[in-house]
């Protein structure tokens, strides 16, 4: 069974890859800069607890405009959008996008999402 307190296997002396933690009620897997371990945990209350901790009172229309569209995208693509196919799906302007998460697309967007974390899509 897996312990968040042992070093992980695959990095010798290193911190634990994935931890589990209770977030809107519910214990799920995060990887160690806070990005959900699987996509599939992901639910509303989830999003909304982690725009909180991202510094959003509150997410609004255009917010979940954005998050719906990384999920749906991701879940028929395998992959998260280009700037340019996020624009378009999501009819903001990048500006108005980065207004709207303070922590940007990569750790504010697709962590509140549920998409994997940027840098272990190689």
């Amino acid at each position: 069974m897996y312990n968040p307190d042992q070093p992980n296997p695959d990095q010798p002396g290193g911190s634990p890859r994935k931890h589990m933690r209770t977030i809107a009620g519910h214990e799920v897997l995060f990887d160690r800069e806070g990005f959900l371990w699987a996509s599939g945990d992901w639910n509303k209350e989830i999003a909304e607890a982690l725009a909180q901790e991202s510094g959003l009172a509150s997410l609004g229309e255009d917010h979940w405009r954005v998050i719906c569209f990384l999920r749906e995208f991701y879940d028929y693509n395998g992959r998260a959008p280009l700037n340019r196919e996020l624009t378009k799906g999501s009819s903001l302007s990048l500006l108005q996008i980065e207004r709207l998460f303070p922590d940007g697309i990569k750790r504010g967007a697709r962590r509140i999402a549920g998409l994997p974390n940027p840098k272990n899509c190689l």
